[in-house]
């Protein structure tokens, strides 16, 4: 071989080299692990779910092609959650999403290298999930919700909604999160000096049976303190009470879809899609530990106009003014 085609060739191969390793790193697939406490709906694309595989898209992350998922759903049965985070692990996930905040002990508890991203969660400075939100530290961070602070705003919804109010009830599932939701409405209800009735519900045979126990006891109207479980049944919560006829409230909008009659709160299916943002920056270096957990800046009002007509209530004018969405 002459010299000159020698130097060509070895120069190309130099040239070549990082080309490859380049190419190699673009074609790894991240591997995404994404842990919910509900139910696995039949179409994920299109569900609340669905919210997070939209954020990926916003990136310009294509799944199968930058990213492959890996979903577990405990099915409303929390005491799962530890085995499902563990199988997650195991798996070698790549970075784990957390769909409900009940969820960060079972994850944290898994590992402490992979990183951890709340796609919501109540309170998590305060029950020890991050060290700050500006400074999480550790593996975990994302998303905190300000459930605790809108449970005010909807007991004064419902007083507004309804002058001659005078008892609150509630459904709640006994997770932390949602206790202490439910500590933040009890205390707004006594402070409008309106009776608060809580009735906790553990499964689903028990939603039927508590909100009967709530038309008994003569309550104006039901709250539904969130949780993933009450999620997973909010199209059956509605149903129930349509039919009872009975006024109620919700913390997020996916419950008027499901048809529900006001929510004031937030998105979970926005609070996945950003969460993917999180996501995006950790596969490109960033430590958990270094990004700022985030809070959500605004807050809906959103009425069902068609609920209302079916259980016979009439909307006053000064709600559907101020509403943000009225579902028709």
């Amino acid at each position: 071989m002459r010299r000159r085609e020698f130097i060509s060739l070895l120069g190309g191969a130099v040239v070549a080299q990082p080309l490859a390793a380049r190419a190699q790193q673009r074609a790894k697939v991240w591997r995404v692990g994404f842990l919910a406490g509900g139910s696995r709906p039949a179409v994920l694309v299109t569900s609340i779910y669905g919210g997070f595989l939209r954020g990926m898209r916003e990136i310009g992350l294509v799944e199968g092609k930058d990213f492959s998922m890996e979903w577990r759903f405990a099915e409303g049965r929390f005491e799962l959650l530890p085995d499902l985070a563990a199988e997650l692990v195991r798996q070698n996930v790549d970075v784990i999403v957390l769909g409900t905040g009940t969820a960060v002990p079972a994850a944290r508890d898994a590992t402490k290298t992979i990183p951890i991203v709340m796609a919501s969660a109540i309170d998590p400075v305060g029950r020890g999930f991050v060290a700050s939100l500006a400074h999480p530290g550790g593996n975990i961070t994302g998303l905190a919700s300000s459930l605790q602070d809108t449970a005010s705003k909807q007991v004064a919804l419902l007083t507004m909604a309804l002058p001659d109010l005078t008892r609150i009830g509630a459904v709640v599932h006994p997770d932390s999160g949602s206790v202490l939701v439910l500590d933040a409405a009890r205390s707004a209800a006594k402070n409008a000096a309106r009776e608060f009735v809580p009735v906790e519900i553990r499964s689903p045979d028990e939603v039927a049976s508590a909100f009967a126990t709530l038309a008994d006891q003569h309550v104006d109207a039901i709250m539904v303190i969130t949780s993933a479980f009450f999620i997973s049944q909010r199209e059956r919560i509605a149903e129930i009470a349509r039919k009872l006829r009975m006024p109620t409230i919700f913390a997020e909008r996916e419950y008027m879809e499901a048809g529900g009659l006001m929510s004031y709160g937030e998105s979970i299916y926005d609070f996945y899609r950003r969460a993917a943002f999180y996501v995006d920056k950790i596969f490109k270096g960033a430590k958990p530990s270094e990004l700022p957990v985030q809070q959500p800046t605004r807050f809906f009002l959103a009425i069902n106009r068609k609920t209302a007509d079916a259980i016979g209530f009439t909307i006053p004018l000064q709600l559907l003014v101020a509403a943000d969405e009225v579902i028709e």
